[in-house]
C-alpha cells in the first residue's frame, strides 16, 4: 500500500499561511491514532490572538523555538490543543489543527471520547486533544518523531477559508482553512 512520504521539520520552515493550507488533507497520527487534517487555523506572531502576541512566557515557549515541533496548550482549562510550531525560530507562528477525519484506531478514539458517531471524534481541536490522548507530555516534541506521524496528502484537495472560530481579537481574519464539504469539521464555512 502507498503511503505519502513524512513531512519533515523543514516543512513548517515557511510562513504559517503556507503550512497551514497545505496541512489540509495530511494525515496525522499519534502512537497510531488518527487521520487526515480537514480543518486548521493559522496564528502569526503579529496576530492579537496568537498567544506569542504578548511576548514569551513559560507557556508559549515552545512557539519561539524552531519549525515543527508540538505546541499543546489547555483550553479553558479542560481541553489539550494541538499546534505546529512553523517559520524561523522566534517568530512564534503556528497552525491550530482543529478538526480530522478519523481514519486509524477508530475503536480506540470511540472509546476515548465516549461517542459512537465518527463525525463527533475529531470535530473540534479539544476533541483531536482527546480523541489522541494529546497532553501537555507533547508540548515541545519534534512532529516528525514518535509519538507523531505526519505525511504529506495525496492530491490537491479543495480548500475554503474563513473566520477564525471561538476568538474575539482579529476574530475577522480568514485564516481558517478546511476541506470543503467535509462532515467532520468543526463548523461547517460559510
Amino acid at each position: 500500500m502507498h503511503k505519502p512520504p513524512r513531512l519533515r521539520r523543514s516543512f513548517f520552515a515557511r510562513s504559517v499561511h503556507d503550512v497551514a493550507p497545505d496541512l489540509i488533507g495530511a494525515t496525522f497520527l499519534v502512537n497510531g491514532i488518527g487521520g487526515w487534517i480537514v480543518e486548521v487555523e493559522a496564528y502569526h506572531h503579529t496576530d492579537p490572538a496568537a498567544h506569542s502576541y504578548g511576548g514569551r512566557t513559560e507557556r508559549n515557549a515552545v512557539m519561539f523555538g524552531p519549525p515543527g515541533f508540538a505546541y499543546v496548550y489547555r483550553s479553558y482549562g479542560i481541553h489539550w490543543c494541538l499546534n505546529v510550531v512553523c517559520e524561523q525560530a522566534g517568530s512564534a507562528s503556528a497552525v491550530l489543527i482543529r478538526a480530522l477525519e478519523p481514519t486509524d484506531g477508530l475503536p480506540v478514539m470511540k472509546r476515548r471520547r465516549g461517542w459512537k458517531d465518527e463525525r463527533m471524534l475529531c470535530s473540534g481541536p479539544g476533541k483531536v486533544g482527546q480523541a489522541l490522548a494529546i497532553t501537555r507530555a507533547q508540548n515541545g516534541l519534534a512532529l516528525d518523531e514518535p509519538p507523531f506521524e505526519l505525511r504529506a496528502r495525496d492530491g490537491e484537495p479543495e480548500i475554503v477559508t474563513g473566520p477564525r472560530i471561538g476568538i474575539t481579537k482579529a476574530a475577522d481574519l480568514p485564516w481558517r482553512y478546511g476541506l470543503k464539504g467535509s462532515a467532520f469539521l468543526s463548523k461547517p464555512f460559510k
